[in-house]
C-alpha cells in the first residue's frame, strides 16, 4: 500500500485486521513524513523509538478481537503527561520536566494498542487561538493559499496541523473554549469536545479546570467516534469523571437523522459576519433538511454575555491552577543574585517561565479574584453561565436534539496578523465555541465546504449532554452531505 499516512483509523484498523498492513510499517510511513514536514513545526518532542515499540507490541497482539487503535499511529497534545518524555504545555516554566506517570486519556490509548509518534505543539498552557504564544514558535497550518504562514488555529494547532498534514492518523487534543473546534474548522478536519466528564482530565496540564475537556482530532466523523471511545471512561482519580458506560459510538453512526429537530439559535448571527460564513450555515441547514431533519429556530437569549463571562472564569482558574509554577519543584528556576530570597525567586522565575499572553491572563484572574472585585466580576459571571446552561436546557426540553451553528467567524488568517490587534479581537475567535464550554455540552465541528480562496470552512454541531453518539451521527449525515474531500497541497 502506497501514502499509508494517508489512511484513516478505520481503513488503517481493517487493513490491519485483514493481515495487509502492520502496525510496524505504517508507524514507520508517519515517522518519515514527520521528519519531512519540520516547516510545520507540529510535532515538538519526536518519540520514534517508543513509537516502533508499540508498533511491534501492537502487531504481536493483532487479530479480530484486537481493540480497535491497536497498532494506530497518534500524536500526543503536549498538555497530556507523558511518562518519561518531555511533558511542557509549551512553556518555559515546565523546561526539562518529565512526569513519573501518564495521562489517564493517553494511559488509555496506548492500553488500547495505539501508537505514540511524539508531542504536539500548542498554545503555552493552552490559551490561545492560533498557536502563536508556544515556547516552541508557531506551528503552521499546511493549507495555503497565498505566500503567508496561516495559523492551524489554538490551542491546539499542533494537533490539527499533524493530522491534515498527514502525519499522523489522529491526535489528541483539548477544548477549554474552543481549543478543537477551531483548529479542526482552520485545517478542514473534524475535532470533537465531549460532555464535560466524559474524558478524565487527571495528568492533563490543568487551564480551567471546570472547563478543561480532551477531545479526538481525526480526519473523519468515523475515526473521531473510534478515537473518542477509547479515550472516555470512568477515573477515579479526577473528581469530575462521569462514572457512566462508554457506548460503542462508531456503531451510532448510521446517517439516519429523519425526524431530528436541528435548533439554529438566532443569536448565532452576529453583526458583521462574512457572508461565506452565512452562507456555509445556510448550507449546512439544507444538508441536513435533505437529510430528513426538522429545521427549526431557537433563541439563546445569553448568549451574548457568554465571552466576558469565559474571559473572567477561565483566567481565574488559570491564575489558581498556574500558582504551582514557582521554580521550587520542578521545571524551570531563574537564575538569582546575591542576596535574592524567595521573593525574588518566584517573580524572577515567573517572569522568565510564562509567555506575554499566560501572563496576562494570570494577571487578569488574580484581579478578578481578588477582595475588592470577586462578586463584581467573578460571581457575576459564575451566575451569567448558569443561565447559559439553562438556555441550553430550555431548549433541549423543547424538544431540540442537536444544534447547528458556524464553528469559527473565519477561515485561517496569517500568523502575526492579529499579534497587532487588541487581545479581545483574538478572543473573538471564541465567540461560536465558548458557550459550549461554559455548559459543559458534547461540540463537534466538521469541515464543510471552503471560502473563495479555497480554504476550509466548519460547522459546529451541539448535542445534548451524554449523548455523543446522538450528535456523532448527525454528524456524520451532515460529514456525507457536504461531501468535502479537499486537502492541502504539500508544500512543506
Amino acid at each position: 500500500m502506497s501514502d499509508l499516512s494517508k489512511l484513516t483509523i478505520a481503513a488503517a484498523r481493517d487493513a490491519m485486521r485483514k493481515g495487509e498492513l502492520t502496525s510496524v510499517e505504517l508507524t514507520d510511513a508517519c515517522l518519515s513524513e514527520i521528519e519531512g514536514a519540520s516547516a510545520l513545526n507540529a510535532f515538538v518532542h519526536n518519540t520514534p523509538e517508543i513509537a516502533r515499540e508499540q508498533a511491534k507490541a501492537a502487531d504481536a497482539r493483532r487479530g479480530a478481537d484486537a481493540p480497535d487503535m491497536n497498532g494506530v499511529p497518534v500524536g500526543i497534545k503536549d498538555l497530556f503527561c507523558t511518562k518519561g518524555v518531555p511533558s511542557q504545555a509549551a512553556s518555559g516554566i515546565l523546561e526539562g520536566f518529565r512526569p513519573e506517570y501518564e495521562s489517564t486519556v493517553s494511559g488509555k490509548l496506548f492500553d488500547a494498542g495505539a501508537v505514540m509518534l511524539g508531542k504536539l505543539n500548542m498554545d503555552e498552557f493552552a490559551m490561545g487561538s492560533s498557536n502563536e504564544t508556544s515556547v516552541y514558535g508557531d506551528a503552521i497550518n499546511p493549507w495555503k493559499n497565498d505566500d503567508r504562514a496561516l495559523t492551524p488555529g489554538g490551542s491546539s494547532g499542533g494537533s490539527a496541523a499533524a493530522v491534515a498534514a498527514d502525519l499522523c492518523l489522529g491526535a489528541t487534543g483539548t477544548d477549554t473554549g474552543g481549543s478543537i473546534r477551531q483548529p479542526a474548522a482552520f485545517t478542514g478536519i473534524t475535532g470533537i469536545k465531549p460532555t464535560y466528564g466524559r474524558c478524565s482530565r487527571w495528568g492533563v496540564v490543568a487551564f480551567a479546570s471546570s472547563l478543561d475537556q480532551a477531545g479526538p482530532m481525526t480526519k473523519d466523523v468515523r475515526d473521531a467516534a473510534i478515537m473518542l471511545e477509547a479515550m472516555c471512561g470512568f477515573d477515579a482519580k479526577d473528581s469530575t469523571s462521569a462514572n457512566l458506560a462508554v457506548p460503542n459510538f462508531e456503531a451510532a453512526l448510521t446517517g439516519d437523522i429523519r425526524g431530528k429537530k436541528i435548533g439554529i439559535p438566532k443569536e448565532y448571527r452576529m453583526e458583521g459576519m462574512p457572508a461565506e460564513i452565512e452562507q456555509l450555515w445556510a448550507d449546512g441547514q439544507a444538508m441536513l433538511k435533505d437529510a430528513g431533519a426538522e429545521i427549526i429556530d431557537i433563541s439563546l437569549p445569553h448568549t451574548k454575555y457568554a465571552l466576558p463571562a469565559y474571559y473572567v472564569i477561565a483566567p481565574a482558574e488559570a491564575s489558581s491552577n498556574l500558582a504551582r509554577y514557582d521554580g521550587v519543584r520542578f521545571g524551570h528556576r531563574a537564575t538569582l543574585d546575591a542576596g535574592d530570597g524567595i521573593t525574588e525567586m518566584y517573580e524572577k522565575t515567573r517572569a522568565e517561565g510564562f509567555g506575554a499572553e499566560v501572563q496576562r491572563r494570570v494577571m487578569v484572574g488574580t484581579y478578578v479574584l481578588s477582595a475588592g472585585f470577586y462578586d463584581a466580576y467573578f460571581n457575576r459571571a459564575r451566575k451569567v453561565r448558569t443561565l447559559i446552561k439553562q438556555d441550553f436546557e430550555n431548549v433541549f426540553n423543547a424538544g431540540v436534539d442537536a444544534i447547528l451553528t458556524p464553528a469559527t467567524p473565519s477561515a485561517a488568517f496569517g500568523l502575526g496578523e492579529a499579534k497587532s490587534a487588541d487581545p479581545v479581537q483574538m478572543y473573538l475567535n471564541d465567540v461560536f465555541t465558548v458557550t459550549v464550554n461554559l455548559a459543559g455540552l458534547p461540540g463537534i465541528a466538521v469541515p464543510a465546504g471552503t471560502d473563495a480562496s479555497g480554504l476550509p470552512l466548519g460547522l459546529q454541531l451541539i448535542g445534548r449532554p451524554w449523548e455523543e453518539g446522538d450528535l456523532l451521527n448527525s454528524a456524520y449525515a451532515l460529514e456525507r452531505a457536504a461531501g468535502f474531500v479537499a486537502k492541502p497541497t504539500k508544500w512543506w
